[in-house]
């Protein structure tokens, strides 16, 4: 996320490193079911944690949905045309 955030200046770069985030985060998923699976997390903290998963996830696909709003200038430079 720190890395897309630095790189918002250049769109292609921002919605790169965003997927690069939403790719780690899915990984993230995986290896919280794997440790469900192998004794290394109960099924309260595994629910917890998929939960945040998924939230974050979501927020990924909104900035990615919607990355205009995150660019230096655009947001400013739409809103004045308008």
């Amino acid at each position: 996320m720190a890395e897309s955030y630095a790189k918002r200046r250049y769109p292609k770069h921002f919605l790169a490193k965003l997927t690069d985030a939403a790719a780690e985060n899915y990984e993230s998923q995986v290896w919280l079911s794997f440790a469900r699976e192998h004794g290394y997390l109960n099924d309260e903290y595994y629910a917890s944690y998929q939960r945040a998963c998924e939230e974050v996830g979501k927020l990924l696909s909104y900035m990615m949905n919607h990355p205009d709003q995150y660019l230096p200038g655009i947001a400013h430079t739409k809103a004045t045309r308008s």
